[in-house]
């Protein structure tokens, strides 16, 4: 039986991952999204949790912009569904999937995340640290996106076009694929999205009202 709870919070984590992408892609790099993308990209390097919810430092919380935007996702917050955030976190889970079927692509971003987490002890594990961030775009970029269909991320030339913005947006995807696979991990199914939105969406509500 899928469990729900586990679930929720795996697709929380695509739609921040996917909230993020399409702030910076419209607002550039303000520095107002720092704290939410932190908790994103820390994401990356825990590999090895002791429930689903620790991907995420047990923290709710630490998923507040990705909770709402599911709720809005599946029916129950405020505003319509948003087709660009569809468009990016449903593409991070066909990416996650496309990485579990591939073993040497699992294997290189094992190493390569590994690289960063060193570089990371260097920088006095600041994740927002500009080579850092840079060094987690590569990773999407040369490892994740040759694996499937790209994905095409709209916004403002003016800040598509900077590059501290393209590794903003680039690194966040990452951290959606981290989601992607968690929530494949966990029972995630392409159905549940037509079947079972209700029970995410339940679950997404309960997550909200706890924070």
């Amino acid at each position: 039986m899928a469990n729900y709870f586990d679930i929720s919070v795996a697709v929380a984590g695509a739609c921040q991952a996917g909230s993020l992408v399409q702030k910076f892609a419209h607002k550039g790099n303000s520095g107002e999204d720092n704290e939410i993308l932190g908790y994103s990209l820390k994401s990356l390097f825990v590999s090895q949790p002791d429930s689903t919810l620790a991907v995420f430092d047990n923290d709710l919380s630490h998923l507040k912009l990705g909770i709402e935007a599911a709720m809005a996702q599946f029916g129950g917050g405020k505003g319509n569904l948003d087709t660009e955030v569809s468009r990016y976190w449903i593409g991070v889970f066909a990416l996650s999937k496309k990485l579990l079927e591939n073993p040497d692509a699992k294997t290189e971003l094992v190493q390569r995340l590994q690289q960063v987490e060193r570089q990371l002890l260097i920088c006095e594990n600041d994740i927002l640290n500009e080579q850092i961030i840079a060094n987690l775009a590569s990773i999407y970029r040369e490892v994740i996106s040759p694996l499937g269909t790209q994905i095409q991320v709209t916004g403002s030339p003016q800040h598509l076009s900077r590059t501290d913005v393209q590794n903003r947006i680039r690194a966040t995807l990452l951290a959606g694929v981290r989601a992607g696979v968690l929530w494949q991990q966990v029972g995630g199914k392409r159905w549940q999205f037509l079947f079972a939105r209700k029970k995410v969406l339940t679950q997404m509500q309960s997550f909200y009202q706890t924070l």
